[in-house]
């Protein structure tokens, strides 16, 4: 057999785990990496910020159902790219971030660019590995992939050493490791059925990251089957299409006070993939009052979960259906008039309304004209701040997978993650939502949008502030807003600037040319929206 370095056993693993594309900001450190990808099928996507390079992998693993690869250099590169380690370990998104190392030989010594990867990203990361000699490389990939992908999904570090990284072994590639789907026994689903059929008023809630397309379609059949309201955790309201009469809205910052009301009056929650955490409960106070509690999680810790557990499936989505998707419901579920109601309610509060603001565009006004253009697949994206509220409430999503969206609430993922999904997928459209501070922390990736022929769409709003901290502010210091203000460029001539269209709009008429000119220009293309700065969230309230 062929010797090879250890940088090229890495990329030959990466190939060997059905990799399509890194992400990654160059470095010394792993040149020989780099160098192997030279030669290799796998796309290299060159980003302008290892903060904005992880969310691109991370972005990239939610909407292939892969895990998403991302590689940075060490000390400042490591640092910078810990906002996605953060993201992928609250967001439970499978991610492997891969950082090159100083030499073994200056190890310790204090030397340049020399970072402890344990000592960073040991609370984020469900592991944090180092290659120490060349024969491991392809088995240590393997091994990564396999943690990262498994029970609860989440982020692995590897470090890479640049002295071990040209070091040479004659090792093969290692075989994919199986991901198991867990299993429901005859008795539990016995177990399963009997908690249903005796519930009067079931609420279910979709979530994580263990779904895939069929698995959302056969799940949301089985709901409409048994004619039970679905809702959605925080910001994974993407796997029951919202079409469907079984959905009855998310939860989360700004959620439906119908829906609120729900989680107190239902006597049976049924988790699927997800748990109860403090964002979807309100900070841990709503829903405390339901009789039974099922959860249907591989992970067997549970750990965002903070309830009762009356039955813990220890299964994904797709192996729930495999045992219990044949059984037939009631005749008349006794809790159908409830569930229809909840339908209603959530129409109703998901129909964009004008917001009437003082000045500039209205953003009630723009979703709804956003939301007549948009296609049934259409990937949606936005990061965090009160701008994402208008997208979350009136945008509707069809299709799993079609919403990239940080449930750790990370600022400035909404760009990135927009770009990843363009490359991801030339053939959809991608729109993303995003606040002017939000935007900024990684408005630079505009820069690789255009490098690789990415054609988002992005509304950036424009209302001069951190409208989160305001709004903090306003209620619990009334009258002393400080820190928040933001002086802004023209958002429009940046975009021009990096080779996008560019458009800025200050009144809501407008909007529907400058929409219909943005989605006609084959470009990455930027919205500035002028927006009232008093208007900080949709209004009516619903």
């Amino acid at each position: 057999m062929t010797d090879r370095s250890a940088g090229q056993l890495v990329v030959s693993q990466l190939e060997e785990q059905g990799v399509e594309r890194v992400y990654c900001v160059p470095g010394e450190s792993y040149l020989d990496v780099l160098d192997a990808l030279h030669d290799s099928k796998i796309q290299t996507v060159v980003c302008r910020q290892e903060g904005g390079a992880g969310f691109m992998a991370v972005a990239d693993g939610r909407l292939t159902g892969g895990v998403g690869v991302a590689m940075v250099t060490r000390g400042p590169g490591a640092s910078n790219a810990a906002i996605a380690v953060h993201t992928a370990w609250q967001d439970a998104s499978p991610l492997v971030l891969f950082v090159g190392l100083v030499p073994v030989s200056d190890r310790g010594r204090e030397s340049f660019q020399e970072v402890d990867l344990g000592g960073v990203f040991g609370s984020t990361a469900k592991r944090v590995l180092t290659l120490e000699v060349p024969d491991r490389a392809t088995e240590m990939v393997a091994e990564a992939f396999h943690i990262a992908a498994s029970g609860r999904p989440g982020p692995v570090v590897v470090g890479l050493p640049e002295d071990v990284l040209v070091g040479r072994s004659e090792v093969g590639v290692a075989p994919p490791r199986d991901v198991s789907e867990g299993a429901v026994s005859s008795q539990q689903a016995g177990r399963f059925g009997r908690l249903l059929e005796d519930a009067r008023r079931p609420l279910v809630v979709v979530g994580g990251d263990h779904w895939n397309p069929a698995s959302a379609e056969r799940f949301t059949r089985w709901c409409e089957r048994w004619h039970l309201p679905v809702s959605a955790d925080f910001r994974a309201h993407d796997i029951v299409d919202h079409a469907s009469p079984s959905y009855v809205g998310w939860y989360g910052f700004t959620r439906s006070p119908a829906l609120a009301a729900m989680l107190d009056e239902a006597d049976l929650l049924l988790f699927v993939g997800c748990g109860a955490a403090d964002v979807f409960s309100d900070g841990y106070q709503r829903g405390r009052q339901a009789a039974r509690v099922v959860v249907v999680d591989p992970d067997p810790q549970l750990r965002t979960h903070q309830h009762r557990v009356d039955l813990h499936l220890l299964a994904s989505p797709a192996a729930l259906l495999d045992a219990v998707g044949d059984r037939l419901p009631p005749a008349t579920p006794g809790w159908s008039r409830w569930a229809a109601a909840a339908r209603s309610a959530e129409e109703e509060f998901g129909t964009p309304r004008p917001d009437h603001p003082g000045q500039g565009v209205d953003l009630g006004v723009a979703m709804r004209e956003l939301r007549s253009r948009l296609a049934p697949d259409a990937i949606l994206t936005y990061g965090a701040g009160n701008h994402a509220i208008w997208p979350q409430r009136y945008l509707p999503q069809h299709v799993y997978p079609s919403l990239l969206a940080p449930r750790n609430g990370a600022m400035g993922f909404g760009l990135p993650a927009a770009v990843a999904a363009s490359i991801a997928n030339p053939g959809r459209q991608v729109v993303s939502v995003a606040g002017d501070g939000c935007f900024l922390m990684n408005g630079q990736e505009l820069a690789t949008a255009v490098a690789h022929d990415a054609r988002p769409l992005v509304l950036v709003v424009d209302n001069s502030q951190y409208g989160t901290i305001v709004a903090h502010q306003d209620r619990e210091y009334p009258g002393r807003r400080h820190g928040t203000s933001l002086t802004n460029p023209d958002f429009a001539a940046y975009s021009r600037a990096f080779g996008g269209f560019g458009e800025r709009v200050s009144s809501t008429d407008e909007v529907p040319g400058a929409l219909d000119r943005a989605l006609a220009s084959g470009q990455a293309a930027v919205l500035h929206l002028d927006a009232d700065p008093t208007v900080l969230r949709p209004q009516p309230k619903g």
